[in-house]
């Protein structure tokens, strides 16, 4: 893998201007000052530069392979807690809200009804709380060599792909168990799995970009995770809301994933097209916003980090 990490960004390129040299030492070599540049940081909002991103996307890939094989490094069960997580969270669930709590599951069992939600939210815990600390994670690569900050956060949400997928596996068995019919509605997942990827893109680049000035985000985190849990429609369904709030609801964009998901595996009535379309126009805003103010701060990183 070759990186180019000798070209500067474009923003500091368009600010190179020549620096005049100081008069050389008697009898050393001179260097023409047309061949000097100083080289400086930008100032203000930048833009995205998407096509400098696209030049390190071999970085990208190896900052996400790693970060799959160092999670599972000298464990015993490897790859296989990918299913024993959601298997164990929706036991509990299962007995404390649908047995104990009897909350109901829109005629489908409880712990399928739970898993379809789980699988989904998952992906998406796991990949906020590793892109809000991403960058301080990798402050020793960020000191040292340029690129695209970007990156970093990017590849610690793909990073949660693996985990997905072999939960995903358990969910078509638990479909093969239950004996709930394919439908159409499974091309959906794809969509879907990139909504709630770039969910967790959206807030985690907030977080990341603030971890670097205040370290009390990595404190924060784990807490934020356990109350959006609950605010999200995992062990209950979004019908048990009033209609007239659903749009509301819909602010909270993992209950538009969750929903999403449901539809798509469940295989039975209506998307919730109000609430998933509210919950689209949230991911856009706060990933747009994100993405800006992380560009904003990428300047300071490697002084603060």
């Amino acid at each position: 893998m070759s990186v180019d990490t000798t070209t500067p960004p474009a923003e500091w390129a368009a600010e190179m201007r020549p620096e005049t040299p100081p008069a050389p030492a008697p009898g050393s070599a001179v260097t023409p000052a047309a061949d000097r540049v100083q080289i400086r940081p930008s100032s203000g909002w930048r833009a995205l530069d998407l096509v400098e991103l696209w030049r390190y996307r071999e970085l990208l890939v190896f900052l996400a392979w790693r970060d799959i094989q160092v999670r599972y490094k000298q464990t015993a069960l490897g790859i296989g807690w990918a299913v024993l997580q959601p298997m164990l969270t929706m036991a509990i669930f299962w007995i404390f809200f649908g047995l104990l709590a009897g909350i109901p599951s829109d005629g489908v069992p409880y712990p399928f009804f739970v898993l379809a939600a789980l699988v989904p939210w998952q992906l998406f815990a796991y990949a906020l709380t590793q892109s809000s600390n991403s960058l301080v994670a990798e402050q020793r690569l960020i000191t040292k060599v340029y690129f695209p900050r970007l990156i970093v956060p990017l590849a610690s949400v793909l990073s949660g792909l693996a985990d997905f997928l072999v939960a995903l596996a358990l969910v078509l068995g638990m479909m093969a168990f239950y004996r709930v019919p394919l439908t159409w509605n499974l091309l959906a997942i794809p969509l879907l799995t990139v909504f709630a990827l770039a969910t967790a893109l959206a807030v985690g680049l907030w977080l990341a970009a603030l971890n670097v000035q205040f370290r009390d985000v990595r404190y924060t985190v784990p807490f934020l995770t356990q109350v959006w849990m609950f605010a999200t429609p995992v062990a209950y369904s979004s019908t048990l809301v009033p209609e007239a709030y659903r749009p509301l609801f819909g602010l909270n964009p993992l209950a538009g994933v969750v929903e999403g998901f449901r539809w798509a595996l469940l295989g039975q009535g209506q998307p919730a097209w109000v609430l998933m379309g509210v919950s689209v126009l949230t991911v856009a805003a706060l990933l747009t916003g994100g993405l800006f103010y992380f560009r904003r701060l990428e300047r300071t990183f490697a002084d603060v980090v």
